[in-house]
């Protein structure tokens, strides 16, 4: 019934942690594809994502362009887009199956759900950020892409899909979505906090938010994605 499209570039270190968490979805036959869309990774993500079973193909190194690309691919009718070193929670199918069946049956209006922003570090300063992450959402409706993005694919093809843009398409697309179509679920998204280690909180938060702001007054992707940092996919 789902088909998983992960977008990666060189995520040897966190691709086997965030396949082994669909391992069981994949026995209920909750899902039935995993598709990984490599954006010319030079260490071993495609050997690692292919002896794992899953479809690999190739795309340019653009996020947006990847989750395009691999949508593109996808034979079901439930698309759960996941970034490569985002792990979800254990459980996570249980709230998934009762959304989409709610949905599949009609008891609920047509929408895409998002899951709970998590960190997998310790210490004040990302419990700070998870609960601003969760203030943001809850205001705004705005989930990145590290919360990954449950959505039927009826509606995906409705709202027009991916773009091929590369930064903000996460923001693109749910904004494309509103509000009103889109969930937040309670099962935590747990992404790798090493670009939060690398750069400080602070600075990476600031980045994130400046990236937002220009997004905001239409500045092109292209100078936002330079900006961001070259050939650098956004958290």
């Amino acid at each position: 019934m789902i088909s998983v499209v992960i977008p990666a570039l060189n995520a040897q270190a966190t691709l086997p942690e965030t396949l082994t968490a669909l391992i069981p979805a994949a026995v209920e036959g909750l899902i039935c594809e995993v598709i990984v869309v490599d954006g010319g990774s030079t260490d071993r993500t495609r050997q690692l994502a292919d002896s794992a079973g899953a479809q690999v193909i190739t795309a340019s190194p653009s996020r947006g362009g990847q989750l395009l690309a691999g949508a593109e691919c996808a034979k079901h009718p439930w698309l759960l887009f996941l970034h490569a070193d985002t792990v979800l929670d254990t459980g996570w199918e249980r709230e998934v199956s009762h959304f989409m069946e709610r949905i599949d049956t009609g008891k609920a209006k047509l929408a895409a759900a998002a899951f709970r922003f998590a960190l997998d570090d310790e210490g004040l300063a990302p419990r700070v950020l998870e609960r601003l992450v969760r203030l943001r959402c809850g205001l705004l409706r705005w989930p990145y892409g590290d919360q990954g993005l449950l959505i039927p694919r009826r509606l995906y093809d409705e709202v027009g899909g991916y773009r091929c843009l590369p930064v903000m398409e996460d923001l693109d697309l749910t904004r494309r979505l509103g509000g009103r179509r889109l969930k937040l679920l309670r099962t935590r998204a747990v992404t790798s906090a090493q670009r939060y280690q690398r750069e400080g909180y602070v600075q990476r938060a600031l980045k994130n938010q400046m990236c937002l702001l220009m997004y905001a007054l239409n500045v092109p992707s292209t100078r936002i994605s330079q900006f961001y940092g070259e050939n650098e996919q956004k958290p």
